[in-house]
């Protein structure tokens, strides 16, 4: 039987990781260490500390320990916002605006690769999560997604496309179950 090798042509197009990689060791060490054992249960050091990799994070922002989050410089966070123990994968920017929940164990995905190309090259597109939206427990946001002002994605949903603005939405992918207000 003859095969063939095939050669690994993976592009990842223009992504780049945004910092050195002394930069990079030193978050995940400090990630692996600090925020993801859950050692540091004080929301206060744990912001301090996101900011020291860059993280650009507003007032009475409460981090929960057990967190993972793949690049802080890419990440903004409004005044007043709640993230639990949620995995934010931020292969581009990640904003997440003011009086925001992240739930339990939510996704935040900024990558994917592409199906239609043999290679699965990789796409990366920024997501952004408005003012008062609640991104519920074991729900998952994809790429590029935009979840409106007061947005609420119901537990255990999957947004692929965006979510308008004081809707709430459920389901695998999330459609609009009704209005909030």
């Amino acid at each position: 039987m003859h095969t063939t090798r095939l050669k690994k042509n993976f592009d990842k197009k223009d992504f780049q990781t945004g910092a050195s990689i002394f930069k990079q060791a030193s978050w995940y060490l400090i990630s692996l260490l600090l925020f993801r054992s859950g050692v540091i249960p004080f929301s206060s050091l744990l912001v301090i500390l996101l900011r020291c990799f860059g993280a650009q994070i507003g007032k009475n922002v409460r981090i929960k320990p057990h967190i993972y989050i793949k690049y802080p410089w890419k990440l903004t966070i409004g005044d007043h916002s709640w993230l639990a123990d949620c995995y934010i994968e931020n292969l581009n920017h990640v904003h997440i605006g003011a009086h925001v929940c992240i739930s339990q164990r939510a996704m935040l995905l900024t990558g994917n690769h592409d199906y239609r190309s043999p290679e699965f090259d990789l796409i990366t597109k920024p997501i952004l999560i408005e003012n008062g939206a609640w991104i519920c427990a074991n729900s998952t946001v994809g790429p590029g997604v935009r979840a409106g002002t007061g947005s609420v994605l119901i537990a255990g949903s999957v947004a692929t496309t965006d979510l308008a603005s004081n809707a709430i939405y459920r389901g695998n992918p999330a459609r609009v179950k009704r209005k909030r207000y």
